[in-house]
């Protein structure tokens, strides 16, 4: 029985500290190589909704961490030009049960596995050749080496999913829309408060959290046409597409060329016929992104523990471990991406009258007779999924 106990995780923001930590838990050695020269700080907020995505946070013993570093949201409004309210929202639809700072929850994650995995920052794979003897790699700056098994645990444009799995048939599926993210000073709204103003395909918001404030912009374009590695360049798209917008985004924009964490992207979903090829396997968004609404975080979490788990119950059979795996997850995560695909639309409206339409559907839910569809609506998806216990 093949046993594969060195393992190579590519990426260190949220799944692949997961998976580090079951595997090590299990007596794998798990390896986790990131890009970034050291841990990234501040980030945009996600979350975890009902008790599969809190059960397995409990059982990693992370959650109370989680939880005294959430950010508190207590409401969220939609305003006018003017700033004067729309419609208001119970903040449990955007922040679920515990919203966190990314950069928060992968300090948390690696104080969690940083005894019992090795961490390689500021390098990158750059070849992976399988052999009989295991998976050959190497780097922009380390030496080669051997592994049992390569997890590409790397987003939405994974190293990993191009060098094995190439682009044909284009996984990555763009929805139509661009979102930057970017810490502001917290003058900029009060405390525990989100802020959001839309016009025709845009929409902008402020959100407090915690000690700062985040800004997050959304905004619809059938190709922006950007390098991911150019930051100059995403930034003036930005400007360029909000452009002529009141309220406070020309404060917001004006504070983003001081932002020590500026993010941009496509709001875009993966779709593979496969999630392993041989001794490698994907998860996470390099597997099969969601897009905002998606669980994209939470399902991550659930996945690391389901793949860490397979491979464990079956002392490393790398085959069948992945193949158990993938039948689990698929239709768990096919929930997901199918609700954030068809709630693209509330990101961005595309014309005054499905705003107003957007804007009474958040009325209505806060009424009373309403309440009881909120629970449910912020967690059906993600507690889609009986867990086995490994």
């Amino acid at each position: 029985m093949e046993t594969n106990r060195d393992i190579l995780i590519s990426g260190a923001s949220v799944a692949g500290p997961a998976l580090a930590y079951w595997l090590s838990r299990y007596g794998f050695k798990p390896t986790v190589v990131e890009r970034a020269p050291a841990l990234r700080g501040g980030g945009y907020a996600v979350d975890f909704r009902g008790k599969v995505h809190l059960g397995v946070l409990s059982k990693m013993g992370v959650l109370d961490s989680i939880q005294a570093q959430q950010t508190r949201l207590s409401s969220i409004t939609y305003v006018d030009q003017d700033g004067r309210p729309v419609s208001r929202m119970p903040a449990g639809i955007f922040a679920g049960d515990v919203e966190i700072l990314r950069g928060d929850l992968g300090r948390i994650l690696y104080d969690a596995t940083s005894d019992g995995s090795e961490y390689v920052f500021g390098d990158s794979i750059t070849g992976i050749s399988q052999r009989p003897d295991g998976v050959h790699v190497t780097f922009s700056r380390g030496a080669p080496r051997v592994f049992g098994l390569v997890i590409g645990a790397d987003g939405l444009h994974s190293n990993v999913r191009k060098l094995v799995f190439g682009e044909d048939g284009g996984p990555v599926r763009d929805l139509g829309y661009y979102v930057s993210i970017y810490t502001v000073p917290d003058s900029l709204v009060q405390e525990r408060a989100g802020l959001l103003h839309s016009v025709p395909g845009r929409t902008a918001g402020v959100f407090s959290a915690g000690r700062q404030a985040i800004a997050q912009f959304y905004f619809s374009s059938t190709d922006a046409g950007y390098d991911h590695q150019d930051v100059e360049q995403q930034q003036k798209i930005l400007v360029d597409a909000f452009t002529g917008v009141g309220w406070r985004v020309p404060d917001l924009l004006d504070a983003m060329r001081e932002a020590p964490d500026f993010y941009f992207d496509s709001v875009s979903q993966v779709y593979l016929d496969r999630w392993s090829s041989g001794r490698v396997a994907l998860i996470g968004d390099a597997a099969c992104a969601a897009g905002p609404g998606g669980n994209g975080t939470g399902n991550a979490v659930v996945a690391a523990y389901v793949l860490a788990g397979e491979l464990a119950a079956t002392n490393g059979d790398y085959r069948t471990a992945f193949d158990r795996y993938e039948r689990l997850m698929r239709p768990y995560i096919a929930k997901g991406q199918k609700q954030a695909k068809g709630g693209s639309q509330f990101l961005a409206p595309p014309t005054e009258k499905r705003i107003r339409q957007r804007d009474r559907f958040f009325r209505m839910v806060g009424y009373l007779p309403a309440k009881g569809i909120i629970r449910y609506l912020s967690t059906r998806t993600a507690t889609g999924i009986d867990l086995p216990s490994y």
